[in-house]
C-alpha cells in the first residue's frame, strides 16, 4: 500500500502545483483510486469528486455513457472508458479525470478479454482522452491493486506533461 500512497502524494503535489482539480470514474476498482487520493491529507484542495458506476446503467446515468457504445464495444473497453472519463469532467468541477473499466475476476471473461483486463482513460480539458488496454495477472485483488497504481502513474504523468 505504500507505493499507492506514495504515488497519491506524488499527485497531490503536482494537481497543487499546477491548480488543477481531479475526478475518478471506477468500475473494476470500486472507488480504489478516490480511496487513495483521500488517504492523503489536504486532498479536498485538488480532488473534486470520485464516481463508482459499476453497472452499465450507471454508467449511463451517472457518466453519459451511451448504450449504444456499451453494446457496440462491451462495458470493458477503451471506448467505455474514454466515455467513462470525459462524463467525469462534464459532471464535476475537475480539470483532469482518470476512468478504470475491467474484469477483476475471478469469473466475468469473454472471448477476447480474459480475467485482469482493464482498459483506462485519461482526460484533461480541451484534450482528447488517452486510452489504454492492459492485462494484468493474479487473483482479484492483485488485478485491483495493479490497477489503482496504473491509474494514479497515468495521472501523474498527465499532470507532468502539463
Amino acid at each position: 500500500m505504500d507505493d499507492i500512497i506514495d504515488l497519491a502524494t506524488l499527485l497531490g503535489n503536482e494537481a497543487k502545483k499546477k491548480g488543477m482539480l481531479l475526478a475518478t470514474a471506477e468500475s473494476c476498482t470500486g472507488g480504489g483510486v478516490a480511496q487513495a487520493i483521500t488517504e492523503i491529507a489536504g486532498s479536498s484542495d485538488w480532488f473534486d469528486c470520485g464516481f463508482v458506476a459499476y453497472s452499465n446503467s450507471s454508467k449511463t446515468e451517472m457518466l453519459n455513457v451511451s448504450d449504444a457504445v456499451i453494446a457496440q464495444h462491451g462495458a470493458v473497453s477503451e471506448e467505455v472508458a474514454a466515455a467513462m472519463a470525459e462524463g467525469a469532467l462534464a459532471n464535476s468541477n475537475a480539470h483532469i479525470s482518470v476512468s478504470t473499466t475491467g474484469i477483476a475476476g475471478p469469473g466475468g471473461a469473454v472471448p477476447g478479454k480474459p480475467v485482469g483486463t482493464v482498459c483506462f482513460a485519461w482526460a484533461i480539458e480541451g484534450h482528447p482522452s488517452r486510452t489504454e488496454r492492459l492485462v494484468f495477472s493474479g487473483d482479484r485483488q492483485a488485478i485491483r491493486y495493479q490497477t489503482v497504481v496504473h491509474a494514479l502513474k497515468g495521472l501523474l504523468r498527465l499532470l507532468e506533461q502539463r
